[in-house]
């Protein structure tokens, strides 16, 4: 599979965003905030879900960032900040508009755990950085649980 870079300037873009970093693992020492630059960069271990639907039994983790630019605050729900270590299941990345272009990009974890981004404008890339290895577990969503290898 071809490295993925997609860019999400609105909210369909950020829904297909979404659908490829979902079941993603990120520690919480991979989120980078950088105030000065109004930028959130987060450095995920994605499960690729495009080469599980091929049907080749064969899973797969890759590392990728998700960046979001334009950022003009930053707010975390349930997540020691300070605790580089956790690791955290993303779920879903949901944008809503506030007073258009601006919004609310929510990064949703499992665990009742969010960050919260307040945009003058939704800029966001997730790009593939290179690192791919194979993974026995296929994420599972059951009674809200994520299974993550």
């Amino acid at each position: 599979m071809e490295p993925l870079k997609l860019a999400a300037l609105d909210g369909e873009d950020l829904d297909v965003v979404s659908t490829h970093v979902q079941d993603s693992v990120v520690t919480v020492g991979d989120i980078l905030w950088r105030p000065a630059e109004r930028r959130l960069v987060v450095v995920v271990n994605r499960f690729d879900w495009e080469a599980a639907k091929c049907g080749d039994g064969q899973y797969r983790r890759r590392r990728a960032a998700l960046r979001f630019d334009r950022v003009n605050g930053l707010k975390a729900r349930n997540i020691a900040c300070g605790d580089k270590d956790v690791v955290l299941n993303l779920l879903a990345v949901e944008f809503t508009a506030t007073d258009t272009p601006a919004g609310c990009v929510t990064l949703i974890f499992s665990g009742d755990k969010a960050l919260r981004l307040d945009v003058e404008c939704l800029e966001a890339e997730l790009a593939d950085l290179g690192p791919v290895w194979a993974t026995t577990i296929c994420p599972a969503h059951r009674d809200g649980e994520v299974k993550t290898a």
